[in-house]
């Protein structure tokens, strides 16, 4: 590896996952966190957040399975009167062909980069909820309004030993990125392991890990009664967490001899292209 970025997803989702964050990154090897800036503990995300300035936070974009940030009387085709995004992920990605529904999209990403800002936290990377941005429609609004705010690196979702089916998607974004001169990550872990990234995952992605820049997502949380969401009820967050804590992973971490930060880190805040 040149670089490892370890990344915390749904950073504001729910104190129990700001909690794991705020541990991770002092008592572990998380670097990154990728915060739901309309998410119902966005607000002690970001104060956890300022507590620690070296900790990399990106925007994690979310248009499915989540709150806006638009009231929904702006953005009546992408949520319920609830202000939660409608739909199936296949329904929706047809829907966003739509040309109303394309305005409606991007007063809805131009409002949540709006919001980041307003953190005054530095953004050190873009990625979406679910992978959202292969759908191009998506990627050409980030990719136009990022970076009026910006934006520098977004995450290739390209794992080592990805689906044959997201790989033309996966292409196409790498293109796009290339084109816009959008720094991203050579390989990424996470996607095939959802929910279940705990120590001896992480000790077997670090020991096959590739050359470039990697980086290892999940999504940690401490301990609780009941599922952060009807999605992540087989999630083993506290296996996660501990994962990340764990003093082997740390020390495979430090043999494989890779700078170990956040996008920002990996490219010396320049957009670049990745290497590897």
């Amino acid at each position: 590896m040149r670089a490892l970025i370890v990344t915390a997803d749904d950073f504001g989702l729910h104190e129990r996952i700001n909690e794991a964050v705020a541990r991770a990154y002092r008592e572990g090897v998380l670097t990154c966190a990728s915060l739901m800036v309309g998410a119902p503990a966005a607000y002690d995300a970001v104060e956890r957040a300022r507590d620690m300035p070296d900790l990399r936070v990106g925007l994690h974009i979310t248009l499915t399975d989540g709150p806006s940030t638009s009231p929904p009387w702006q953005i009546p085709s992408l949520v319920d009167t609830g202000g939660h995004f409608e739909g199936s992920m296949f329904a929706n990605a047809v829907r966003f062909l739509n040309r109303n529904v394309r305005r409606q999209l991007a007063r809805e990403i131009q409002a949540q980069f709006e919001a980041f800002a307003a953190t005054g936290l530095e953004l050190d990377h873009v990625n979406t909820h679910k992978h959202f941005h292969l759908h191009p429609t998506v990627l050409s609004l980030i990719l136009e309004i990022g970076q009026k705010f910006g934006m520098r690196a977004m995450r290739l979702p390209r794992e080592k030993r990805g689906s044959l089916l997201l790989a033309p998607w996966v292409a196409f974004v790498k293109t796009r990125l290339d084109r816009a001169g959008i720094a991203y990550n050579d390989w990424v872990a996470g996607i095939s392991s959802t929910g279940c990234m705990d120590e001896a995952a992480l000790l077997a992605l670090l020991a096959d890990a590739p050359a470039g820049v990697f980086e290892i997502y999940s999504h940690p949380a401490v301990e609780g009664d009941d599922a952060i969401t009807s999605a992540m009820q087989d999630y083993r967050h506290s296996d996660e967490l501990a994962g990340l804590c764990s003093a082997r992973v740390a020390r495979a971490i430090k043999a494989s001899g890779s700078m170990h930060g956040g996008f920002s880190d990996a490219f010396g805040h320049r957009a670049q292209r990745s290497v590897g």
